[in-house]
């Protein structure tokens, strides 16, 4: 049986905690929800991905510290972010750890709601736009569909250390199966690994679109075949953060772009 503590709260304050998804970017996705949250914080813990508009909306006497979490670069260790939220609130601080994308979608939301209710705090949780939905709609992708797709997967990428990671072999033959869309997070490091894999399973032909920096001024998209994705990295120079979609949705982007550029098959922009 697991018991809970009260926390200590300095000076007799009692502070409290708001994990609140920031969304992919664009100031204008977040919930009026998420806006009231950071409009109110006196500290604010931020991820590497939050958008400056996004941290702007908080008052001007409001703590912000960054807390970078990214694929890829030097991040700050998971326990000291729980440890730095923890002691905010015990003293007497309104705090908002704002995340990119859904707290809940690998953002580790859980983890630090796990660890916070375990010292006796009470955590809210305000959902954000995350941006495997928010990558396709940009592009006019649809994730289900009567006709393409019954469901859709949400798949990451990336693994901790030691670990396997998905069997995008199974993975391939359940959507091929089942008709599912597969959005990849955290994918792009090991695109030709996954490439590998779900070709054993799926078409080649299959379509796909690659989303870099969704919503955000500076996104970038690739359309291409599943047996072309790698090399479409590649050739695009596409990076994170970015999102990749795997299915037959991605037709209504692809018609879109070969209706503005019918010799290309790829399109950034």
């Amino acid at each position: 049986m697991t018991t809970t503590r009260p926390p200590t709260h300095r000076n007799g304050l009692q502070g409290t905690c708001t994990l609140v998804g920031a969304g992919p970017g664009d100031p204008e996705l977040l919930t009026l929800r998420a806006v009231r949250a950071i409009e109110s914080a006196t500290v604010l813990l931020v991820d590497d991905l939050v958008s400056d508009a996004i941290v702007a909306l908080a008052p001007r006497r409001a703590r912000v510290v960054r807390v970078g979490k990214r694929g890829g670069c030097q991040s700050t260790p998971q326990a000291f972010i729980e440890k730095l939220m923890l002691m905010a609130v015990q003293e007497g601080e309104t705090v908002v750890r704002l995340k990119g994308g859904d707290p809940f979608i690998f953002g580790r939301g859980g983890e630090e709601a796990e660890h916070l209710r375990a010292a006796g705090v009470t955590v809210e949780v305000v959902n954000g736009i995350t941006a495997g939905l928010a990558g396709p709609t940009a592009l006019g992708i649809p994730l289900t569909h009567r006709d393409h797709a019954h469901g859709v997967l949400f798949i990451t990428g990336h693994t901790q250390p030691g670990t396997s990671g998905p069997d995008w072999q199974q993975l391939a033959a359940t959507a091929h199966g089942a008709r599912l869309t597969l959005v990849i997070y955290m994918g792009m490091g090991g695109a030709a690994h996954i490439q590998r894999g779900l070709c054993t399973g799926l078409p080649g032909s299959t379509p796909v679109a690659v989303v870099e920096h969704a919503s955000q001024p500076r996104q970038r998209h690739a359309i291409t075949t599943l047996d072309q994705l790698a090399d479409t990295i590649r050739c695009e120079g596409l990076g994170s953060p970015s999102v990749i979609v795997v299915g037959d949705v991605v037709r209504s982007a692809s018609a879109l772009a070969q209706a503005l550029e019918p010799a290309a098959l790829h399109h950034t922009g």
